[in-house]
């Protein structure tokens, strides 16, 4: 397929208010379930999100030339984040010992579940108030564990499951410019505001999987910034290893995040990162292999995916419509082995 030619993606089912459903719960427990879980329509309707996210945003470049208005949805979204990023000035971290995690956290953490319902319904106003309940286990477990102290990719996903879940029932619109702006207005403030957390709090890296891990912290901003990249062709994919790099996309600015974190030779810290600089061609095949990775390495991982509370409007119902089936991604072959490209041998 060229890569400048686009797939058509299929849209994104709609939720009917009130929910005739039973609350999000913790529902993994063995690989087993993560296996039921990847045949269920909620796991159908996330990759689809995914997926139209990353058309979303195909030669969009930061900062955004003359961009669509922003919905009040977005506006109120965004006011949201920027609510929780003051509340860590507002909470300075404890004077203690430990590397990692400062105390300070679950005070912010505290906050946020004392005055949750007051920020939930200023986002979500009284027509979708109902939808509250639904909502509240992904928000709550979007910025890191309050117990451990620790943030990782699965927290990053419980986020893109809210902003999902607000999508399905229609709070916010499916359509490119809204899906342009989740991803570069509001993903974007999101990782702001969990590096400010994990930079004042000392958060601990959940489920590291050190040098061999693509990142110790984050995922989808590598998904979405090689997106942004796809059709590139002016701006190599080795061009990663030349840094500063430009805060133009969301993968220059995860790479740039890692440069700001981490000390000494990239490919010695960043393994992964570093293959990819060298060893895929293009980014079109960066991102689909990308995708495939974090389908494989996140959404694939008991361990990770056992914290996410799932049902509700991730609906736990294993008799998918091909309808509501994800596409594949682009350049992605229709074939079980989900490793990326840069991960087969040689």
């Amino acid at each position: 397929m060229p890569l400048n030619s686009q797939t058509r993606l299929l849209p994104l089912r709609q939720i009917e208010l009130p929910i005739l459903q039973v609350l999000p719960e913790l529902k993994i427990r063995t690989d087993q379930d993560v296996e039921v879980w990847k045949s269920t329509k909620g796991y159908a309707d996330y990759l689809l999100f995914l997926h139209r996210l990353s058309d979303a945003v195909v030669d969009h470049m930061l900062p955004l030339v003359n961009p669509p208005k922003q919905s009040q949805e977005i506006i109120r979204l965004l006011a949201l984040l920027d609510t929780l990023s003051n509340w860590v000035d507002e909470i300075p971290p404890l004077q203690t010992p430990q590397r990692f995690g400062n105390l300070a956290f679950r005070t912010w953490g505290a906050r946020l579940e004392e005055r949750f319902d007051e920020l939930l319904s200023t986002l979500l106003g009284e027509k979708f108030a109902s939808a509250s309940p639904y909502l509240k286990p992904y928000l709550l477990t979007s910025f890191g564990s309050f117990l451990r102290m620790d943030y990782g990719t699965g927290h990053e996903s419980s986020f893109a499951i809210f902003l999902l879940c607000l999508t399905l029932v229609r709070f916010l619109q499916p359509d490119p410019d809204e899906e342009r702006h989740l991803v570069l207005s509001v993903f974007v403030r999101y990782l702001q505001l969990c590096w400010k957390l994990q930079d004042v709090y000392r958060l601990e890296p959940a489920g590291s999987h050190g040098v061999w891990g693509l990142d110790d912290y984050t995922f989808l901003g590598y998904v979405f910034g090689s997106a942004q990249l796809r059709n590139q062709t002016d701006i190599t994919v080795g061009s990663v290893l030349n840094p500063p790099l430009p805060q133009s996309n969301l993968y220059f600015m995860s790479i740039m995040r890692i440069h700001q974190v981490k000390h000494g030779p990239f490919y010695e810290h960043s393994s992964q990162l570093h293959s990819i600089a060298v060893g895929v061609p293009n980014w079109g095949k960066v991102h689909s292999g990308l995708f495939k990775m974090y389908e494989a390495e996140v959404l694939g991982k008991r361990v990770v995916v056992q914290h996410l509370p799932l049902g509700g409007l991730m609906e736990w119902d294993t008799h998918v419509d091909q309808r509501h089936a994800p596409s594949m991604s682009h350049d992605a072959p229709a074939t079980a082995d989900t490793r990326a490209p840069w991960a087969h041998p040689r």
